[in-house]
């Protein structure tokens, strides 16, 4: 698998992660480590914030929409 974002700059380089929220392959140039909160809950409610924070791995777009860089 090729990273998407270097492809979309005409650059071969193979993905060594995948962004857990939109699944694009991604380089180690372009993969954020990022911690995530989690929300635990019953339905309807109430839900909660678990104590610690999940690692993730994200895109550059996803990491921007979580509030990242």
């Amino acid at each position: 698998m090729q990273c998407y974002v270097c492809k979309q700059n005409g650059v071969d380089r193979d993905a060594v992660g995948i962004c857990i929220v939109c699944g694009m392959g991604l380089c180690s140039e372009h993969i954020v480590r990022s911690d995530v909160e989690i929300q635990e809950g019953g339905y309807p409610f109430p839900s909660r914030k678990l104590k610690t924070a999940v690692p993730r791995i994200l895109c550059p777009e996803c990491a921007k929409a979580f509030g990242g860089r």
